[in-house]
């Protein structure tokens, strides 16, 4: 993504307003992996209420005076009857939605035997980082206005979709969390919206990364980047460079892996992604 077309999409973004409350809410499906929006029956005119996924707290936005609830639902989640708790006030309640299955492909790729069997040092770098990791994702901001209309943030071919079955060298591992475009090192990779870098680092699979928090518990993490050009508690605008595609960490090639986490589970990114400058699937 050059600068003249960041530029373009901040544009964009600021001629929108960009405002909770006009913009269109991510898509619904309710499968793993999935984002389950549900209407609130709470009286328009009343705040917010806290809502509750798994113990996680959940977004709650107002669109077109209706307050909707936002949850992610994790790649892990069984299908069948689920629901989210409702609170106001003292008062509780259960709202119950049901999660449909979903089949994922899988991919076989073939990496360098120490991505898949680390070694004794390695692994002890792996036990550090990934507090570091999983404080990124808890991250909570409360925030009134969540902007819920993402743009890809780089441009390239989606390489890797997301929910894959992945197998490295023969052997099964977790599923890809995330959506992988693959384009030449050194394109700019831009913040899809308007957010805060929460963290930033070097780690043995993701290579040099930025997390960005977005507000709500909506958190992007991107991976594999070539550099870093933002630092940690820097406020970003849409469209912002904050690194360029690379190949750092556990990859095949130039690509970034962009991971959109929500209420602590990694949802598919596709399901916010509104504005997708040149991104094609291979």
């Amino acid at each position: 993504m050059n600068k003249k077309l960041c530029g373009l999409i901040a544009a964009i973004c600021i001629a929108c307003g960009f405002s909770a409350s006009t913009l269109a809410l991510p898509r619904s499906e309710l499968v793993p992996g999935g984002v389950a929006v549900l209407p609130l029956h709470v009286p328009k005119d009343a705040p917010a209420p806290a809502v509750y996924f798994e113990k996680h707290r959940v977004m709650v936005l107002k669109n077109a005076g209706r307050w909707y609830a936002i949850a992610g639902i994790p790649l892990s989640a069984k299908p069948g009857r689920q629901h989210l708790i409702v609170q106001r006030g003292k008062a509780r309640e259960k709202l119950p939605f049901a999660i449909r299955p979903k089949k994922y492909s899988t991919q076989r790729l073939e990496v360098p035997e120490n991505m898949v069997q680390p070694s004794p040092e390695e692994l002890a770098r792996i036990g550090q980082e990934k507090p570091l990791i999983d404080a990124a994702f808890a991250q909570w901001t409360e925030q009134e206005e969540v902007i819920t209309n993402f743009f890809a943030p780089t441009e390239g071919t989606m390489s890797s979709s997301f929910g894959l079955r992945r197998v490295f060298n023969g052997e099964p591992r977790n599923p890809h969390s995330g959506m992988d475009i693959a384009a030449p090192q050194g394109t700019n990779v831009a913040s899809p919206a308007p957010g805060k870098v929460i963290e930033t680092g070097d780690y043995f699979f993701n290579g040099n990364t930025v997390f960005v928090d977005h507000g709500q518990g909506l958190v992007s993490m991107f991976c594999h980047l070539n550099d870093i050009t933002v630092q940690k508690g820097q406020t970003l605008d849409a469209g912002e460079i904050l690194g360029h595609v690379g190949k750092t960490g556990r990859a095949t090639g130039p690509h970034l892996h962009w991971s959109l986490s929500l209420n602590n589970a990694r949802i598919n990114p596709r399901l916010f992604v509104k504005i997708a400058p040149k991104l094609s699937q291979k």
